[in-house]
């Protein structure tokens, strides 16, 4: 390989394993989302289904 191909190749590397990393280290930093508002209620299906098709 040449070594322009080498560089890209270990720029590519050190990318995709720093981002996994910090990604990693970001997690165990803050596990779960602390501001988040309420959740809604579901409403068990009884809204209409609308089928585009028909239209």
């Amino acid at each position: 390989m040449t070594s322009t191909a080498v560089i890209f190749l270990i720029v590519t590397i050190v990318v995709v394993w720093g981002g996994l990393i910090a990604s990693i280290v970001a997690l165990r930093r803050r596990p779960e989302a602390e501001n988040l508002p309420e959740g809604g209620h579901d409403d068990d299906g009884v809204a209409p289904v609308v089928d585009s098709r028909e239209s």
